[in-house]
C-alpha cells in the first residue's frame, strides 16, 4: 500500500519531525509513506467570509495537484466520522482487499478544506470534536496509521 499524507503549511518544530518521522520509519515493513507539505496561503488575520473561500480555494488547488486519479481520498474533518482504532484498521483492511492500494490522507490549514476538495474525498474522518492543530494532526494520524496496521496483522502494540 502506498500511503500519502498530505497537509498544508510547514511544519517548524523539531519535536514533531521527529516523532512524525519515527512512526514513518517504523510503517516501512507494511507501506510506503509519503508526508507532502504544501504552502499555505498567507492571509491577514480578519478575513471576510470571501476572503476565507479564496484561501481555502487557492490551498485546495495545491493538495488536489498531489491527488493521482486512481487515489482513495480520505479527508480529516470535523464533520468526518469518528472511528475507534480498530474500525479505522478495518477500512485500511478493506481499501486493500477491494485494490485500493494508493490512499491519500488530507490534512487542511487552518480554515479547513476547499469544497473541491472535499467534493474529491471518498471519505470524511474525523479524530474528534476538538480542534488540534494541524501540525499535531499530522502525528497523530500517523500513529493510528501506524496502530491500523499492527491490528490488521495481529502484532502486538502497546496499549
Amino acid at each position: 500500500m502506498k500511503i500519502s499524507i498530505i497537509s498544508v503549511g510547514k511544519l517548524k518544530e523539531k519535536y514533531l519531525k521527529q516523532g512524525i518521522a519515527e512512526y514513518v520509519k517504523r510503517l516501512g515493513p507494511y507501506a510506503k509513506v509519503d508526508v507532502i507539505e504544501v504552502p499555505d496561503e498567507k492571509a491577514p488575520e480578519n478575513l471576510s467570509e470571501a476572503q476565507m473561500v479564496e484561501v481555502k480555494q487557492k490551498e485546495g488547488e495545491r493538495i488536489l495537484s498531489k491527488i493521482s486519479q486512481d487515489t482513495y481520498v480520505i479527508t480529516l474533518e470535523i464533520k468526518g466520522k469518528q472511528l475507534t482504532s480498530e474500525k479505522l484498521a478495518k477500512k485500511m483492511d478493506e481499501l486493500a482487499t477491494y485494490g485500493k492500494s494508493k490512499v491519500a490522507f488530507v490534512i487542511g490549514g487552518s480554515l479547513g478544506l476547499s469544497n473541491e476538495v472535499l467534493e474529491r474525498s471518498d471519505y470524511g474522518l474525523s479524530f474528534s470534536n476538538m480542534t488540534f492543530p494541524h501540525q499535531l494532526m499530522r502525528l497523530m494520524l500517523v500513529e493510528q496509521v501506524y496502530r491500523a496496521f499492527k491490528i490488521i496483522r495481529n502484532e502486538p502494540y502497546h496499549k
